[in-house]
């Protein structure tokens, strides 16, 4: 927030053992410093808001000084620009949307766990796609990086699916599989009926993929004009 770069006081300068509650602050390792602090931004946002998102706040949340976050990032912009980067990166790391098996039954295989295991994470994601429509300037990044799950996805139903996923076959997946996220998540859905959900997705990929070409190779790629 504006005035926040500038709002180090001695007890919080970098060098400083202890923070302005008295707290002993963590000593991170050579390089761990940006991502621990990046891990804390999503926790923050995840729990509390996007607006709850400060340098103090992150400092805190990862247990170290406020200066060290102001050393990192130094714009409240940069830090939030960096932190959506981070979370879509590791969540998609772990989101399962492309074993590379060209199984229905392996895709997303794990998803419920996914949700309760990294909650912060996927809460994160929703506030800055919200956040993103009130403030146009993040969407290009957030239409970049969801991209890259759109990519996954739809390179995985490629395998799965006889004459390969269209454009807009894959986004009403991949819309279905951000619904059933977003209602476990929130507690709209339970564990079980997130499954049952994924259960009847996969029955539907089972029948498009029992088509004539069926048995050909999982990774051979579809024509390029199939749009």
């Amino acid at each position: 927030m504006p005035g926040d770069a500038g709002d180090v006081s001695q007890s919080d300068a970098p060098g400083s053992a202890r923070g302005r509650r008295g707290r002993p602050r963590k000593r991170l390792g050579y390089g761990e410093g940006r991502e621990a602090l990046l891990r804390a931004a999503v926790r923050v946002v995840g729990r509390r808001g996007l607006r709850h998102l400060t340098y103090r706040a992150v400092a805190e949340e990862a247990g170290v000084t406020h200066g060290l976050v102001v050393h990192h990032f130094g714009s409240r912009d940069a830090l939030i620009e960096e932190s959506l980067a981070y979370a879509i990166r590791t969540s998609l790391s772990s989101s399962l949307l492309e074993p590379g098996t060209g199984r229905p039954d392996d895709f997303v295989a794990g998803l419920t766990d996914m949700v309760e295991e990294d909650a912060d994470g996927q809460a994160y994601q929703y506030e800055l796609l919200l956040e993103a429509r009130r403030r146009p300037e993040l969407l290009p990044q957030v239409k970049g990086l969801y991209e890259q799950y759109f990519g996954a996805s739809r390179r995985e139903l490629d395998r799965i699916l006889p004459q390969g996923a269209s454009a807009a076959f894959n986004r009403l997946v991949f819309a279905a599989l951000d619904g059933l996220v977003l209602h476990q998540l929130t507690g709209i859905a339970d564990r079980a009926e997130t499954e049952a959900g994924l259960a009847e997705l996969r029955r539907l990929l089972h029948g498009l993929g029992e088509g004539p070409c069926a048995d050909r190779d999982p990774d051979a790629r579809p024509p390029a004009d199939r749009d």
